[in-house]
């Protein structure tokens, strides 16, 4: 009898250790991971991620790994390569069991368990891991992880880290149902998520705002910072649109400046140019593809090499056309016009011809890559690179028309044409070296170009008319009228395109130009000179 009262006494106390929280639950929670509802599962994922058991972390991992198989018994298996494991215990498997199927993995389950890694990492050694974790989870405001955000919340001490957590849990708390007794706690958490601004915190702010079942001071509170995060949004939206602006206007500005030199001193319009600009981002492409086929090790900078060679192949195909075309329509400007509209066709169907109709891509390099978050806008390296890349440009192309004879003979033909050549300046040389200069300017824009926009052959049709623009707009042959319209047309588009559309901003800035020619024919800085002003 007393054996048998020890046994039922054995018998009970093992079924109370099956029916404790811990146990049950993460047993279950083995279970539930291969349930048909997406709940159980990610419920199942946060009782295994607070379970201090090792198997548990081995489960969430082989799941992210697609390593996790549930047989039709309900046990689930963690597949070693050809070997399985049991989930629960870590022990082989004695057998294969069949109709065993992979547990599934969706966008759902991976956020869960995104979740609970950012989790874990909030209690990492590196500040810059926790930071990243809590930067997971504030795009996350998972309610469930509060318990864990409040603790690394006490723990943290770096500054940093812990204003992001500061800002993570408001974000969580706000995530939560409303309660009665919370509403000290969400006001608080309004207020620092106003003081966060941005898309993310607006998007919260506005569900709290909207909500019926929120306290009126709660409500209220989150109106007001919805509308001061808008503000600071469009304020940044513009400063964005304007930094797009600079970086178009830097294109135009190299595009342009080798129209404003060619029109300048030898007054031909150069419908051509433009294919000049997609001859360059052609020879980008082409460079880039040499150095991979060649040199691998040279990819990175495969952009800088083809600087010198673009501006050389261009220069040269420019000197070519100046002396087998332009030179025999110098004071027919109509001829000139429709000579040069039908090199550029004849351009663009040679370059078709050869590479096909089709976009073809530079690769940006890995250096040229990526961008720099300033406040609420987003600075890409490519774009600034662009920008430092014009402003150079100019600097030296400056520096050869001050201080180099090539550039004072230029100056003087683009003032006086008449008194240049009486006083021994050979024009017609000047003229094909400012020709084979403009195109080579040209051949530098298409680098550029390569980087943000699509190389095909129709490329230069994009930026001719702009290009004469801002060569007629800034005052012809004038380096600091260029850069002025340049930069003025390059912004004032984009700043007005997200109010009027791309088609309308367009169209706004002609009509704007047009005004400002008809009061001043010759631009803003026009050109001083007998020659000139005669």
């Amino acid at each position: 009898m007393h054996r048998v009262r020890t046994t039922c006494l054995l018998a009970a106390l093992w079924l109370g250790a099956m029916l404790l929280p811990g146990h049950g639950a993460r047993a279950d929670a083995f279970a539930d991971l291969a349930s048909p509802q997406l709940g159980a599962v990610t419920a199942a994922i946060s009782t295994l991620a607070a379970s201090p058991d090792p198997q548990a972390g081995a489960a969430l991992q082989a799941l992210g790994e697609r390593s996790l198989f549930a047989a039709p018994d309900g046990n689930v298996y963690i597949r070693h390569g050809e070997n399985y494991v049991e989930a629960r215990t870590g022990q082989p498997a004695a057998s294969v069991p069949e109709g065993m199927k992979p547990i599934r993995l969706n966008n759902r389950i991976r956020a869960a368990l995104a979740g609970v890694q950012a989790g874990r990492d909030l209690l990492a050694s590196q500040p810059a891991t926790r930071l990243r974790a809590a930067d997971a989870l504030y795009a996350r405001h998972d309610p469930a992880m509060l318990p864990a955000v409040e603790h690394a919340l006490a723990v943290e001490k770096d500054a940093a880290v812990r204003t992001r957590l500061t800002e993570v849990r408001a974000a969580t708390i706000l995530g939560q149902p409303p309660a009665p007794d919370a509403l000290a706690s969400r006001l608080e958490a309004v207020r620092a998520l106003g003081g966060v601004g941005g898309a993310q915190a607006r998007g919260i702010l506005a569900g709290v705002a909207a909500s019926d079942a929120e306290a009126p001071a709660v409500r209220h509170e989150a109106q007001q910072a919805v509308s001061r995060i808008d503000w600071h949004l469009r304020a940044w939206g513009v400063a964005q649109n304007a930094f797009y602006g600079l970086s178009y206007g830097s294109v135009l500005l190299l595009a342009a400046t080798g129209l404003a030199i060619t029109f300048g001193v030898m007054g031909v319009i150069n419908m051509a140019h433009g294919e000049m600009m997609m001859i360059g981002a052609y020879v980008t492409w082409m460079v880039q593809q040499a150095i991979r086929a060649t040199v691998p090790a040279l990819e990175p900078v495969a952009i800088l090499v083809a600087i010198p060679v673009a501006f050389g192949v261009c220069g040269a195909l420019g000197i070519v056309i100046e002396r087998g075309l332009i030179r025999f329509l110098y004071g027919r400007p109509l001829e000139t016009l429709l000579a040069t509209w039908g090199l550029s066709l004849i351009l663009q169907q040679a370059v078709r011809s050869i590479f096909g109709p089709t976009n073809i891509a530079v690769q940006t390099p890995g250096w040229l890559s990526g961008a720099v978050a300033v406040g609420g806008m987003d600075i890409t390296l490519n774009r600034l690179a662009i920008l430092v890349f014009a402003g150079l440009v100019l600097g030296g192309l400056m520096l050869v028309l001050r201080h180099t004879p090539l550039g004072l003979q230029m100056r003087a033909v683009t003032q006086n044409r008449r008194m240049a050549a009486l006083m021994g300046i050979r024009t017609p040389r000047v003229d094909a070296l400012a020709f084979g200069l403009g195109a080579g300017l040209a051949g530098l824009a298409g680098v550029a170009v390569s980087q943000i926009d699509n190389v095909s052959p129709n490329l230069g049709q994009s930026y001719i008319i702009d290009s004469f623009m801002v060569v007629v707009f800034g005052g012809v042959g004038n380096l600091w009228g260029t850069l002025a319209a340049a930069l003025a047309l390059g912004m004032g588009g984009k700043v007005l395109e997200p109010t009027i559309g791309a088609v309308s901003a367009k169209i706004a800035i002609l009509v704007l130009v047009i005004l400002y020619i008809q009061r001043h024919p010759r631009g803003m800085f026009p050109v001083r000179g007998r020659g000139v002003e005669s």
